[in-house]
């Protein structure tokens, strides 16, 4: 059986997501004095985590979170970024630059509500849900021919390729309910095949994750709640998830999200954490 974490956190703040205006694809905003410290404050959260893998949007803002992120871990500060655009933000069209309540009066002349309105020259989202499953795919191939390796190296898995056992101790266990926690197999106490940290959007990430829910039956934690599913994470929210691919059957994921959104690190940032609900 193929095991593997993923880790999906949402870039920092920039001075548009403050002042409300959509960035998309066509504007692209470093992250702002607040951006960088709330993302100082999710490499600090998640230091301990040794990750084999990390990809990133390959738009400023995200680069930037998961470089800051990656500088404060303890054990793979020299890990190498692999920027890729299917983690890209919604592409919003005419509307990118122009505030997010000019979006919802083109929705509301089009007869349509927000999020499910496509601006002229943006993407459906149907279209951003096969960005998320092709590359969701792709992790999986990714962790199979990891595993694969290793049985041909030594003729069993001994996963020597994943992250050890003291390593795997994440910091959102303190957050998660123990059935949660036995719900993944034992939450962090078993090795993965592979440990995987994404930086991304905020629309893009909702639709990833309603993804995992309705077309793969994603488990999820007891006490979240359906706003907090359709809500979008606050700026470097973190997601944790662990994959099973039984055989390396890449057609049936089983998925457990440990915490969704997390956002305890923030405590001290003294930003904004409350999303609207579109990006």
């Amino acid at each position: 059986m193929v095991r593997f974490g993923l880790t999906v956190v949402r870039h920092g703040e920039t001075r548009y997501n403050k002042d409300k205006i959509l960035q998309g694809q066509g504007v692209d905003e470093p992250l702002s004095a607040t951006g960088f410290r709330q993302a100082d404050a999710a490499g600090l959260f998640l230091s301990n985590v040794k990750f084999t893998h990390v990809f990133s949007s390959d738009l400023l803002r995200a680069k930037q979170t998961a470089a800051t992120i990656l500088g404060k871990n303890k054990f793979c500060k020299d890990l190498e970024i692999k920027y890729d655009a299917r983690l890209r933000e919604r592409k919003y069209g005419v509307a990118e630059g122009r505030p997010l309540t000019d979006l919802k009066a083109m929705a509301k002349a089009a007869g349509e509500q927000c999020p499910s309105f496509t601006p002229s020259g943006g993407e459906t989202l149907d279209e951003v849900r096969e960005r998320a499953r092709d590359f969701f795919e792709f992790l999986c191939r990714l962790a199979v021919e990891l595993e694969q390796k290793e049985q041909d190296m030594h003729g069993a898995p001994s996963r020597s390729s994943g992250t050890s056992e003291e390593q795997l101790v994440f910091p959102w266990t303190n957050h998660c309910s123990e059935a949660e926690l036995s719900s993944s197999n034992g939450g962090a106490s078993k090795i993965l095949d592979a440990n995987i940290l994404v930086v991304s959007h905020g629309a893009y990430m909702r639709n990833w994750i309603g993804y995992f829910v309705s077309d793969l039956n994603c488990t999820l934690p007891t006490n979240l709640t359906k706003s907090q599913l359709s809500s979008v994470s606050p700026n470097t929210g973190v997601s944790h998830f662990i994959i099973k691919l039984e055989n390396g059957n890449l057609l049936k994921p089983e998925i457990t999200c440990v915490c969704l959104n997390q956002d305890s690190h923030l405590v001290d940032v003294g930003a904004e954490c409350v999303a609207p609900k579109v990006f």
